[in-house]
């Protein structure tokens, strides 16, 4: 009866390892998505945009310890006090539903220090058009290795 159950067992954890390895070999990525779709901005999108002189830019906020993306403000990092009170200060006068966009790529966002005090603020005092830069791996990975734009 116990071997059967190993049997069982051993078959149904390869099974596992075999359907993980073919999703990997497609090309899919099954590492948990740290941050659902509606808070995430596309870099392509949000590069298309900084492309376009008469697109409405969103305000873009550099909440890390990285390099300018075009247009973009920097602040102190949003790991320390002196970070979260500069992007409060710069959200002040901002109406409710203006388009914001954070973001850090310091490294993957799951470690990220930066990225969840910044939006955590930002849904806090009321901002309901925030987005954060989808940069899951860091900000060279995708965004500088893709050729978008930096400031100059």
């Amino acid at each position: 009866m116990i071997m059967k159950y190993l049997k069982i067992l051993m078959l149904g954890t390869f099974g596992c390892f075999a359907l993980i390895s073919s999703a990997n070999a497609q090309g899919l990525n099954l590492k948990k998505q740290v941050w659902p779709d509606k808070y995430l901005m596309n870099t392509k999108k949000l590069s298309e945009i900084l492309d376009n002189p008469r697109a409405a830019r969103p305000n873009i906020y550099n909440i890390g310890f990285v390099g300018n993306i075009e247009g973009a403000v920097k602040f102190a990092p949003a790991s320390k006090e002196d970070g979260l009170k500069q992007l409060q200060a710069a959200l002040k006068d901002k109406p409710k539903n203006s388009p914001i966009v954070i973001y850090c790529g310091c490294c993957p966002f799951e470690h990220c220090p930066n990225v969840k005090p910044a939006f955590a603020l930002v849904q806090k005092l009321g901002y309901t058009n925030a987005k954060i830069l989808n940069l899951p791996t860091s900000i060279k990975a995708d965004w500088i290795d893709k050729g978008y734009q930096m400031a100059k």
